[in-house]
């Protein structure tokens, strides 16, 4: 018997807990609404947190770039694919980000692997968050190094890991998300940054949800104006959520992009992104910082929900981002409440095990600024009526 008889039974078995995935076929761009087989929905399910993924100056930028370019980098970076608008994005987002030099990788799952996995290796240690993201829990392993969790946001605990694992390392990592993507809430950075000082550590942070949202300009957790690259060694952002395009970034030292270059496997060993994405990023980065009033916006939406959710008696989680789960505990609860939504014209996503812990499946309700005040209303209105006739599960 093959050794891979048991996919099928495996499958049946996800299905039977209510954990099987199906994927939405999206017939149109990105935006407040998208439409779907089954008609247009309100769109809650989107990280196009400014809403920039469908902006026409964006597109136009693209479009121009493709002409010049054409629509593919035909090489990895090292050999011919590194083009001057690769070079000019990397300029640009080390000004945005106010560091010496920037990397830039196809995806923020590649930027996380292969930083992590060129920074560490055996005789290492790392020390991660229980709820990071997988793309660094992977880079954590797969590095060879001594891996170490803390609990989530629990300082203490990781400065006791760090106080019993002292003295046995080359190097030490601390790696945290700046905004947690399922839960919404957002790391401790200035407690992190004194336990990486006194244990002689670097610190990572995954700003991936909360660069172009948080901070002056939209610069993220990471606040250039407070924390260098003395405080945070390695800033890794990505392209696709708040700036509405596609890629993820590395931003820090000169010698840590150098580094990257020479043994970031997921950088060398790959196909660059094509040159007309860099041009839209280009585009998109000038739109993240002068248009402040998407910020103002997607924070005043986040208050009204939160404000409304907390009138109708919703089980929501501490986050003051973008990023707002309505707690439900059983998978078949949580796809039942999405079912009762989509019905009533809005989408929103049942999140279950193993992306969140068990009992605590979820609607992740992600709100942008593309989004209207009449939009979050409908949207309250229709978890209302869910509550109201969604079976307990």
């Amino acid at each position: 018997m093959s050794g891979f008889s048991d996919l099928r039974l495996s499958l049946a078995e996800l299905e039977a807990r209510q954990l099987y995935r199906h994927r939405r076929v999206v017939e149109s761009p990105q935006g407040r609404e998208v439409r779907l087989s089954s008609g247009r929905c309100l769109n809650f399910c989107s990280n196009d947190y400014l809403g920039l993924a469908a902006d026409p100056r964006i597109a136009a930028a693209a479009r121009a770039a493709i002409d010049r370019w054409g629509v593919g980098a035909g090489a990895s970076h090292l050999i011919t694919g590194h083009t001057a608008a690769h070079q000019a994005l990397e300029e640009a987002l080390a000004d945005f980000t106010q560091r010496p030099a920037v990397l830039v990788f196809g995806s923020g799952y590649a930027a996380n692997l292969g930083t992590i996995n060129a920074l560490l290796s055996a005789g290492d240690q790392v020390f991660e968050d229980r709820l990071n993201h997988a793309s660094l829990i992977d880079g954590g392993r797969i590095s060879r190094a001594d891996y170490h969790w803390y609990r989530h946001l629990d300082t203490e605990h990781l400065k006791r890991k760090l106080s019993a694992n002292a003295g046995t390392a080359c190097r030490r990592l601390i790696v945290t998300d700046g905004t947690f993507s399922m839960d919404g809430d957002r790391c401790k950075l200035d407690e992190l940054i004194a336990c990486a000082h006194e244990a002689d550590a670097w610190l990572m942070v995954d700003d991936a949800h909360g660069i172009g949202v948080h901070g002056p300009r939209g610069c993220g957790e990471v606040d250039p104006g407070q924390h260098g690259c003395n405080d945070v060694q390695v800033l890794m952002g990505t392209l696709g959520k708040a700036f509405g395009v596609a890629g993820a970034f590395v931003a820090g030292s000169t010698d840590l992009i150098e580094t990257l270059v020479h043994r970031a496997r997921n950088y060398i060993y790959t196909t660059a992104m094509p040159a007309a994405l860099a041009a839209a990023v280009l585009a998109s980065i000038e739109i993240v910082i002068n248009e402040d009033w998407r910020r103002a916006h997607l924070h005043n939406l986040i208050a009204r929900f939160r404000q409304g959710a907390a009138e109708l008696g919703l089980e929501l989680m501490p986050s003051a981002t973008p990023i707002q789960p309505v707690l439900l505990g059983a998978p078949a609860r949580a796809l039942a409440w999405s079912e009762a939504l989509e019905q009533q014209g809005v989408l929103a996503l049942a999140i279950r095990p193993p992306t969140v812990p068990r009992d605590t499946s979820r609607l992740r309700i992600t709100l942008t600024a593309a989004h209207t005040e009449q939009d979050v209303d409908q949207l309250l209105a229709a978890l209302d009526n869910a509550a109201q006739t969604v079976v307990a599960a």
